[in-house]
């Protein structure tokens, strides 16, 4: 979860025959490999195929998720990409490691998996919270870069929550608790990049007492003779019995190598097969509705075909699990506009500037996307109001919004994100028919913060970068005949001023009955000219985040 860039141009045509040309070298997976295979349907591994795809209504009418981004780089709370940046000489990261742990070549991520064991976890809690705050949807962790399982998986059957760490089937538990709670389930898969992730770990330090001396990246299971991990192979998590991809010493090159483009190594036919396989496992033991890939469009594309496969035995699974119906949701990151048709799109820490055609969703964080002690310390989380604005700007635009507040290692969450959580729960027990069932309206807002949007940069990352919402910054959805006008801010003198609802105005010719305050069935004292609509908000009600109105016609 980090910033990425795009296969620069390629489209799903142009990657094909790309595939075709690196095939021999990558060593792709035939159509079914030994171990598992893809559902028959009517849904087959191509691009052309996928696209019959269509979004389930649920989750057009969902519009909120939360997420628990929460694996063993949560257990020394120092930020995210922890199993990465310990392995960089000089960066903080590693020198907070070499403090708590000791040197890499000695201490490595294998063994801070060791010392994570999710004591206090209680993920009906957990989910309960969250559903109690509006959240339609939970996602949990299934496996980060870092390439641990997060359940039992006989395809990574040392190296997963059952066998280390916590011992404890995490995924089984986070879905026991959705399911409880009336949501829909999702987890999020992230491994397919733990082949390039983790060259840090075949490196050594440049300089200082150890240089030279490489970190534990490349041992062996005849090295763990007398130790902990004894009979365990290393290089079943880390992955790295292979070259260095092109300028592999710079942590900054793996950004432009997302894609399995501009000098990555491609990974081997036993790796893509395993993925394929782990995450099939996933699919079909514990049945998500929805699957995240942090991938730019589907995982090991195009040096693989293993994502296109995963695609379709998800959507086949579907139909047959609904008796007809495909009730699945795909995310894929950088999609060109052929791949928006066959699963939707996700901007990661960012918003679209626009109305988009196809429902797509913001993934985005209140801190750290693993804990990190030091946003605790020093205040910085988001606010609920911040997530409120976010949320009502993004289904504005016809997307979903899911959040992830991050646990820490031994399971919980702190007060100052239970806080953040209660704010997020009180405005929408009052407000959320303005959201849940929505779509957008003709336009999606007006106001100052709409003429200085910050444009998409690779997978997403312009939020917080335009000017700030306030009172003057309303956006817009309907419900039937009903239009619901959100003011993000309190005005000065308690009076909304809606632009595009002046008489006259072609965007909404109608005339207005009346408007309320969404929840309170109470006609609000409005006047409407050429200028504006002007509804004044009773003044028991000033100071709140966002005023939600319910716009009636006459």
């Amino acid at each position: 979860m980090k910033r990425r860039t795009a296969i620069k141009g390629i489209t799903a045509t142009a990657a094909a025959l790309w595939l075709a040309k690196v095939a021999e070298a990558a060593q792709v997976s035939n159509p079914i490999v030994r171990g598992e295979g893809i559902a028959a349907g009517k849904f087959k591994p191509t691009w052309d195929s996928l696209k019959q795809y269509e979004v389930p209504n649920w989750f057009k009418d969902a519009k909120f998720g939360m997420w628990a981004h929460w694996g063993p780089q949560c257990q020394p709370e120092h930020g995210d990409w922890y199993a990465r940046g310990m392995y960089q000489e000089g960066s903080d990261q590693y020198k907070f490691h070499v403090q708590k742990y000791g040197h890499p070549s000695k201490f490595g991520f294998k063994d801070v998996i060791n010392e994570w064991k999710a004591e206090n976890w209680n993920p009906e809690e957990l989910v309960g919270l969250y559903k109690n705050a509006g959240a339609q949807y939970f996602f949990a962790l299934a496996n980060h870069h870092d390439n641990f399982d997060l359940y039992k998986s006989k395809y990574q059957p040392n190296w997963n929550s059952t066998k280390i760490g916590p011992k404890k089937d995490l995924i089984d538990g986070w879905a026991k608790a959705a399911k409880k709670h009336g949501m829909r389930f999702g987890v999020s898969v992230h491994a397919s990049h733990a082949w390039r992730w983790y060259e840090s770990a075949q490196l050594a330090d440049k300089s200082g007492p150890l240089a030279g001396l490489p970190y534990d990246g490349k041992l062996t299971k005849a090295d763990g003779k007398g130790k902990w991990w004894d009979a365990l192979d290393p290089q079943e998590l880390y992955a790295q019995n292979h070259a260095l991809s092109t300028d592999s010493q710079n942590p900054g090159a793996i950004h432009e190598q997302w894609g399995w483009q501009n000098g990555a190594v491609a990974p081997s036919k036993a790796y893509c097969d395993n993925f394929f396989n782990r995450t099939i496992e996933l699919l079909d033991k514990y049945e998500p509705d929805l699957v995240y890939f942090d991938d730019t469009a589907l995982p090991l594309w195009p040096v693989s075909d293993a994502g296109l496969r995963i695609a379709a035995h998800m959507y086949n699974s579907s139909i047959k699990k609904h008796k007809g119906q495909l009730e699945a949701v795909i995310f894929g990151k950088i999609l060109d506009a052929e791949q928006q048709k066959c699963m939707v799109w996700d901007i990661e820490r960012g918003q679209s500037n626009k109305i988009e055609p196809f429902i797509w969703q913001t993934d985005t964080c209140i801190g750290q996307w693993h804990y990190d002690r030091r946003v605790y310390d020093q205040k910085r989380y988001k606010s609920a109001q911040t997530i409120i604005h976010t949320l009502v700007d993004v289904v504005s635009k016809n997307g979903n919004l899911l959040v992830n507040v991050p646990v820490r290692g031994d399971g919980t969450i702190d007060e100052q994100e239970k806080a953040i959580v209660a704010g997020i729960t009180t405005w929408m027990q009052q407000n959320s028919e303005c959201i849940y069932a929505t779509r957008p309206w003709t336009v999606f807002g007006e106001g100052p913060a709409m003429e200085n949007a910050a444009p998409l940069s690779a997978q997403g990352f312009n939020e917080g970068k335009g000017k700030p919402f306030t009172a003057e910054d309303i956006r817009f959805t309907t419900k039937g005949d009903i239009l619901y006008a959100i003011a993000l801010g309190t005005p000065a003198d308690g009076k909304i001023r809606i632009k595009n609802l002046s008489t006259g105005n072609s965007k909404y010719p109608k005339s207005i009955g009346r408007v309320e305050l969404v929840g309170i069935k109470q006609p609000l004292a409005m006047e409407r000219n050429t200028d504006a609509l002007t509804v004044t908000l009773p003044t028991d009600r000033l100071g709140q985040v966002a005023y939600a109105l319910k716009v009636i016609p006459g």
